[in-house]
This record gives C-alpha cells, sequence and structure tokens, in this order.
C-alpha cells in the first residue's frame, strides 16, 4: 500500500501538524505534499519527512507571505500528481481536500473544519484582517469563488474522518457528507503523577483573534490574579499592551515547559470555541480542572463540575464571574487525568492505523467489483 501524506502549509507547530507527525510515523516511507513550508517557523520538526512543496514556495514572499495568493491556492493543491499512490491521507483545515486523484485512489480527509474563512466564520475575518480599505472590500468576491471550488472539492473526498461532533456537524452543513469522528491525538501518557498547583492560572495557544485570549486578559486585569500565556502570533504586541502587570507572557516554550506550566497551574483558561481543543485536554491530562467558553469541542472533553467549569456568554465579565465562583480545592487531579486517557496518542494510532487499512480494502473490493 503506497501512500502519500497532503497537509495545507506547515508554517507553525500546533494540533493539526500534531496529527500530520502521527501520520508520518504511522506511514514513514509516505512523502509530505504541501502548498508551503517555512522551516523558519517550524525549527527542524519536519526534517526528517519528505516535504514537496507547490510552486507557491518559490514565489515573491513565498512561504512568508503566502496569503498574497489566496486566490491561487486551489491550483496549487491540484497540481500535485498522485497517480502512483494507492492512498492518499489529507490533513486538513482548508486546502488538501481538493487534491484529484484517480478511481483507483484511496482519498481518507481527516478534517479538522471546513475552512472556516470561508464559512463559519468568513464575516469576522473579513472585519480583522489588516489590510487596506479596497483589499478588504475585493476579498469577498475572491472568497465567493473559493467557496464554491471548495464546496466541489469535498466531493473528491472517499472518506471523511473528523476530530469532533461539532465538526462533524459543521462538514454534514457546508458539504452535505457524512464522517467518522476519531479524536486527535493528546500526549496524555507524558504527564506524570499530579503536583501541588501554584495561584497561577494559564493559557496555552496561539495568539490569533479566534483565540480569544484578549478576553481572557480583559477579565483577569479586573481580577487582578495572576494569568500566565503561553504563545505567540500575530496578536502578541496587542496583547501585551492591553495587559497589566498580574499578567505574564512567556512566549514559546518547550514542551517539558509547557508541561510543567499545565501541570502547575490553579486552572486552565479556554476563552474560544474550538474545533476539538487539544491544550485544554493537556491540560486535563496534567490534571488540572478546565475553565472553558460553552461550546465547540469543550462541549465533548470538559466534564462540568469534574473535569472542569464553563462560563456562558463570550464576554469578560462571563469569564471574570465563573473564575469568581471556582473552587479548586473540589477538583481530584486523579479523576481529571483518568477521565482524559481515551484522548491518548496511542488509541489515536491504533484507530487511524485500522481505519486507513480496512478502507483501503473496501476500496479495492469497490474498484474491483467496478471493473
Amino acid at each position: 500500500m503506497k501512500v502519500a501524506l497532503i497537509h495545507d502549509f506547515l508554517n507553525q507547530v500546533g494540533g493539526a501538524e500534531k496529527v500530520l507527525q502521527v501520520f508520518h510515523e504511522l506511514f514513514p516511507k509516505a512523502p509530505v505534499y504541501t502548498i508551503t513550508y517555512d522551516r523558519r517557523e517550524t525549527g527542524d520538526v519536519f526534517d526528517d519527512m519528505d516535504i514537496r512543496t507547490s510552486f507557491i514556495q518559490n514565489l515573491p514572499g513565498g512561504p512568508r507571505r503566502y496569503k498574497w495568493y489566496l486566490a491561487w491556492m486551489p491550483a496549487a493543491i491540484e497540481q500535485f500528481d498522485l497517480s502512483s499512490y494507492d492512498v492518499v491521507l489529507s490533513d486538513c483545515s482548508a486546502y488538501s481536500k481538493g487534491i484529484v486523484t484517480k478511481p483507483e485512489t484511496l482519498h481518507i480527509c481527516y478534517c479538522h473544519s471546513p475552512t472556516r474563512y470561508l464559512w463559519s466564520d468568513t464575516h469576522s475575518y473579513t472585519e480583522e484582517l489588516k489590510q487596506p480599505s479596497i483589499i478588504k472590500k475585493g476579498l469577498p468576491i475572491i472568497l465567493n469563488r473559493i467557496r464554491v471550488w471548495d464546496r466541489q472539492a469535498a466531493e473528491r473526498v472517499d472518506k471523511f474522518v473528523t476530530n469532533s461532533k461539532n465538526v462533524t456537524d459543521r462538514i454534514n452543513k457546508y458539504y452535505f457528507r457524512d464522517s467518522d469522528l476519531i479524536y486527535p491525538p493528546v500526549e496524555v501518557k507524558s504527564f506524570g503523577q499530579p503536583v501541588k498547583p501554584q495561584d497561577y492560572y494559564l493559557i496555552v495557544s496561539r495568539l490569533r483573534p479566534y483565540k480569544r485570549v484578549d478576553l481572557a486578559i480583559e477579565a483577569f486585569n479586573a481580577l487582578e490574579l495572576p494569568l500566565k500565556v503561553v504563545g505567540t502570533g500575530e496578536e502578541y504586541k496587542k496583547l501585551k499592551k492591553l495587559a497589566n502587570d498580574n499578567i505574564e507572557f512567556l512566549g514559546p516554550v518547550s514542551d517539558k515547559e509547557k508541561n510543567e506550566l499545565l501541570a502547575s497551574c490553579k486552572a486552565f483558561i479556554h476563552p474560544q470555541e474550538e474545533d476539538f481543543g487539544i491544550a485544554a485536554v493537556e491540560a486535563m491530562a496534567a490534571g488540572r480542572p478546565v475553565i472553558a467558553y460553552k461550546k465547540g469541542g469543550a462541549l465533548e472533553t470538559v466534564k462540568e463540575g469534574v473535569t472542569g467549569e464553563f462560563f456562558e456568554d463570550q464576554t469578560p465579565w462571563s469569564l471574570v464571574d465563573a473564575v469568581r465562583e471556582f473552587e479548586a480545592d473540589k477538583y481530584d487531579s486523579a479523576v481529571i487525568q483518568k477521565r482524559v486517557a481515551d484522548f491518548d496518542t496511542s488509541i489515536f494510532k491504533e484507530k487511524i492505523k485500522d481505519y486507513v487499512e480496512k478502507a483501503h480494502q473496501e476500496h479495492q473490493q469497490k474498484i474491483g467489483t467496478s471493473k
């Protein structure tokens, strides 16, 4: 079984990239096709992979300015010749679902979400974009054309796999497709015995608008409680300027440092609506409760009163109320860890391997019958 892996962009190391790493471990000989690859942003994480990029990689601005070429993304992903592969496994939140394959080739798409800025977040994406007004006015026309392509591209997928029930519903709504659920990998077993928590609260997140770290900053400015923020991104300077002295920005940290911070925090703050929310599950794997916005993937991972609490409205004041009412002493770290054990990477690996092998066998039978 000859396998190829497809990924949208390799320009960060987040949840989708962790999925790609596991795919690579399962299929180490499979090349990775991606629109652009920026090693300056990812370091040596993907150095052991055979990475093959699109023509956009070599255009002016290349990996750093790939958004300049938004209208060309469909063509970039369609250019890859995958005719020699038996199975194509795409790791997708944007374009990789649109690769073109032969009828004999099975395409399984692990979909993190229908492309957010084309569907669920299209209006907020346009409003938040930091571009001249003339570009922002023309953007809806480009997005409309790509949205039509995206809907058609979803028809090319033989089987969709999703990372949450939340995304399953979105795929059904926007693509009119059914999908199978396999929760994404979390290194649950990398966390040891719980330790005594300290007094600070913690956020681990890319600092982007939809992550709503600004909401947490405003809340903790009002609460005057210690908050540590791990991560970097386009909103780093803005958020740091917004924050009072009780809020500490740690930037990017190693996995070891991150795990230690998670294990020692009073609670993990999750102010955004996520498709799944790996960082929140990592916090629970470390034995710490989560205070989460009551929407999205958190509804599938956080058990209210057992592994964390919810706040109803995505406002600073709703979060303020939740933190004030939070009682850390009522949570049992061992119980929290046990509740998330099924999200471990080893389980994901087993399920994905079995799924691909079974789907390939079924596809081979189907192709053989049709000849």
